[in-house]
């Protein structure tokens, strides 16, 4: 089975507490990415996962690093984890631009897949990046240069508008979704699913490798409790990780 790197899908909160003239600060510390990771071990793929802020540390810094993997999934973290390590912001060392070790990486045969999120494609405020970075030319999607949101707050349901294995047959309606980042799918790549007009699940190719995006999210707050319980979830990301990896389905 594929050997997958998963990064991203945690955060940091730190929390003000006003009670009339006194404060107090707490801070929580949150993996969001839980119910994906067990859907992708449930089916017996080799996941390392490698929270946002161990990118420095546990993300490769050579090509040769990345041969240990056959996809690499971001979810949630914005390119400046993977351009701007320690050594470099702090102390002005040069040091290897992981997001091009990533574009590498699918040029040589391996599969990316980045998921939506307010800080993956463009990202609340444009502050994800992604789209200035070296990994942009591998993604089947083009990026906008701008806070890249579309909240949905009533819920859209999607919809399977591309004929692929990775959607053939899954059990339909899909839940609906609270939002996801605007993306334009490139011309030589292939729209699979939509949902408020807007590309969900797009998969194409890059050099010897494969790519995919998929804008909403794996995880609260944009994808509600009913996605996560769909009889379609772990089945989705089990097949679109295998044709990653290079499989036919």
């Amino acid at each position: 089975m594929p050997r997958v790197l998963v990064v991203g899908e945690s955060w940091f909160t730190y929390t003000v507490h006003q009670k009339g003239f006194d404060a107090f600060h707490t801070a929580e510390y949150t993996e969001g990415g839980g119910v994906f990771l067990d859907a992708l071990r449930s089916r017996g793929h080799e996941v390392t996962y490698v929270p946002a802020h161990e990118i420095p540390t546990r993300v490769p810094a050579s090509a040769d690093g990345f041969d240990a993997y056959d996809v690499v999934v971001i979810s949630d973290v914005g390119a400046n984890s993977f351009q701007l390590p320690p050594e470099t912001f702090n102390r002005s060392v040069p040091a290897p631009d992981r997001s091009a070790l990533v574009c590498g990486f699918v040029e040589r045969g391996g599969g990316v897949l980045m998921i939506g999120g307010y800080l993956t494609f463009s990202g609340i405020d444009g502050r994800a990046r992604w789209g200035r970075s070296p990994l942009a030319a591998a993604l089947p999607v083009v990026l906008a240069d701008h806070d890249d949101r579309v909240e949905l707050p009533a819920g859209a349901v999607p919809d399977v508008v591309g004929e692929h294995p990775v959607v053939r047959g899954l059990e339909r309606p899909w839940p609906a979704l609270l939002g996801l980042n605007e993306v334009t799918a490139r011309p030589e790549a292939s729209l699979l699913v939509e949902c408020a007009g807007h590309p969900l699940l797009v998969v194409g190719g890059h050099g010897a490798g494969r790519s995919a995006a998929f804008t909403s999210d794996v995880a609260p707050h944009w994808a509600p409790p009913p996605f996560l319980a769909w009889r379609g979830y772990a089945e989705l990301w089990d097949r679109l990780v295998r044709w990653l990896a290079g499989s036919d389905l």
